[in-house]
């Protein structure tokens, strides 16, 4: 959609419209543009279906005495005395004040905020919120938000917190869709029919956006998801109904029929029923004449590869080849093996095909592949190159969805004529919000663990345990076993108020500081594929005692002896996200660990968290998931 240049005098009244671009609104500068525009916001409209991602709960208030360390609370309560400025190491600031009410005293910190012993009057009346530290006996708070408790604004309510990139802080953000709601108005066009919004009790789309951005209570949050939520699935299952269409008018290769049992046979372990079913249903679709479209989705662990090495199977033994795409090329060689130990005692001949492939190696996996000499290639995005031709494809599997736009799992499909198409993802999700995240693809779901997994165990912990964390990570190294942890950021804090560590800084910290005896790798998403291949390489043999990383190991190469993931900030991650990172460990003989660092997230992402360490069920975790978060991350 072309956006339009809007003077900014429109805040004074003018008319907005959805397609005006946001540098129109007051504070959004150049940079702060760019900024926006790095979330994906460009307009006004863009603004207003920006969701914020989360809530922190200022509505719930405190006396002093019934204080608890670890809630985070509003405490109304009067300066007793003028704050103390004092100077630490390091040229830091340090501002202390006392605050009372009728049934105690709270103590209050300000770091690196000295401005703020001239904003707090003693006398005065304020209503302070944040995380309560300290004991019972003597509570503290440190940087809380305060305001005049008389002009009450930024407490008494629930308030968005948005996702942010470098250079935007979540006030900003606020008063900015704050500008871009009242600038549009009842602009924006409702898209679901009166009918519809009728017979569903829905709420409007004004009060929708106006209350998902800035609830008026839990209730009319609610109302408002609810809204959003059902508008997303009513639009989405009109184009899917429509892909369907599609789909099903088109031409495919129908393949023989084979007896699976001569496949089962030969397998190294027993499959369990859900595993069998969906080869089933996938071998089913592969034998009418339409092209198969099909998402295998399953809980972590729960073996999806043999589903499409069953696949594999099929289409040779209808004289066919097989294209499997992986993410990284580590994941890519893990697949390999995998196959070739599934594949090759029937005889099917099984190549792998990366970048960093000898040239020579290269060649001749290119021939081959062309002359029908190899029957399974297994690869990255180099399999969609111009180079790449086969003799007779007839299936392509894509592993990890999420990883590959609809264009390169495109780009696969047109080297044959209608191929086949299986898609195996690793991320359990509820069925209707499956329909929505793959369009046009039929699904199979494993819901059921091989037997003799033993589950993970799962911690949640506050700051005050780092100190004993660090001791098991010690024990557990000294076992011979090995350490993920894994931090949300790339760089420095987007923003000084999040406050959140820089992976780099923090594995440098370990190096030095925390186990200069032992070996601390990290891996990152701004290294290039070959180096972070490199690092997990390096894991995987054992050369690396403690990875640090980001969720670039969401995905990726299993490392049996792995079997401690510590997260940091564990409330800035989705439940799923979460579950997703705790299956990287757990995938050996060796009991394993999981331990989330809760951050300062405060009751909300407490009770969030817990939810992990109750269940190992990936399809609990995602309901629970899509129920806590609602539109603003599933669909943002």
């Amino acid at each position: 959609m072309a956006t339009e240049k809007a003077p900014r005098a429109f805040l004074a009244g003018a008319p907005a419209r959805l397609n005006t671009e946001v540098s129109a609104l007051r504070g959004v500068g150049p940079a702060r543009a760019k900024a926006l525009s790095r979330l994906g916001i460009e307009t006004l409209g863009g603004f207003i279906r920006f969701y914020p991602r989360a809530y922190e709960d200022r509505t719930r208030f405190s006396p002093i005495s019934a204080l608890v360390p670890g809630a985070s609370v509003c405490v109304t309560a009067t300066v007793a005395a003028p704050p103390r400025l004092h100077r630490i190491s390091g040229g830091r600031d340090l501002v202390k004040a006392r605050a009372v009410d009728d049934t105690g005293a709270l103590d209050i910190t300000f770091f690196n905020r000295a401005y703020v012993k001239n904003q707090l009057t003693p006398g005065r009346t304020y209503i302070f919120f944040g995380e309560v530290t300290g004991t019972a006996r003597r509570p503290e708070m440190i940087n809380p938000i305060f305001e005049p408790a008389d002009k009450p604004q930024a407490t008494g309510r629930l308030v968005p917190v948005y996702p942010l990139s470098a250079g935007l802080t979540q006030s900003f953000m606020a008063s900015c869709a704050r500008r871009a709601l009242d600038a549009l108005g009842d602009t924006p066009k409702d898209p679901l029919p009166v009918d519809i919004l009728q017979t569903y009790k829905l709420a409007s789309l004004r009060f929708a956006l106006e209350n998902i951005h800035f609830p008026s209570s839990a209730e009319a949050l609610e109302i408002a998801r609810r809204r959003l939520v059902f508008e997303e699935l009513f639009i989405f299952s009109a184009a899917l109904s429509y892909m369907r269409r599609g789909r099903k008018s088109a031409e495919g290769r129908a393949l023989g029929e084979h007896d699976l049992e001569e496949f089962f046979s030969k397998l190294p372990f027993t499959l369990t029923n859900a595993q069998k079913r969906a080869i089933r249903e996938a071998t089913a679709d592969m034998r009418r004449g339409v092209p198969m479209s099909r998402l295998v989705q399953g809980d972590v662990g729960s073996g999806k590869t043999v589903v499409a090495a069953a696949c594999c199977w099929y289409a040779w033994k209808s004289g066919c080849q097989s294209a499997f795409m992986a993410p990284t090329e580590i994941l890519a060689a893990q697949h390999e093996k995998t196959l070739i130990r599934l594949l090759e005692p029937h005889g099917i001949r099984v190549a792998l095909l990366t970048g960093s492939l000898p040239a020579k190696r290269k060649r001749t996996v290119l021939e081959q592949l062309q002359l029908g000499e190899i029957d399974v290639v297994v690869g990255t995005h180099a399999l969609i190159s111009e180079g790449v031709k086969f003799y007779d494809l007839a299936l392509v599997v894509t592993d990890e969805q999420h990883r590959f736009g609809v264009n390169q799992r495109s780009a696969l499909s047109r080297k044959g004529e209608h191929p086949h198409v299986l898609v195996m993802s690793a991320t359990p999700i509820p069925r209707t919000l499956a329909l929505i995240l793959y369009g046009d693809l039929d699904i199979s779901v494993i819901d059921e663990l091989p037997p003799g997994r033993t589950p993970v165990e799962t911690y949640a912990v506050g700051e005050r345990m780092r100190a004993r964390v660090y001791n098991f990570v010690r024990k557990l190294v000294s076992e011979g076993r090995q350490v993920y942890i894994v931090c949300p950021m790339v760089e420095e804090s987007e923003t000084a108020d999040l406050d959140l560590k820089s992976v780099s800084e923090y594995a440098e910290h370990l190096r030095k500081n925390v186990f200069p005896d032992l070996s601390v790798g990290l891996v990152h998403g701004k290294l290039r594929p070959n180096e972070k291949d490199a690092v997990m390489s390096d894991f995987a043999a054992g050369k690396i005692d403690i990875l640090v990383a980001t969720t670039v190991i969401e995905v990726g190469v299993d490392v049996p002896n792995a079997t401690l993931m510590i997260v940091e900030n564990a409330d800035r991650f989705g439940l799923s996200q979460l579950h997703q990172l705790r299956g990287r460990v757990g995938r050996g003989q060796h009991k394993s660990y999981c331990i989330l660092f809760e951050g300062g997230g405060g009751e909300v992402a407490r009770e969030r968290l817990k939810i992990l360490t109750e269940t190992t069920d990936g399809f609990k975790i995602a309901e629970e998931d899509l129920r806590l978060r609602g539109p603003g991350d599933f669909f943002g």
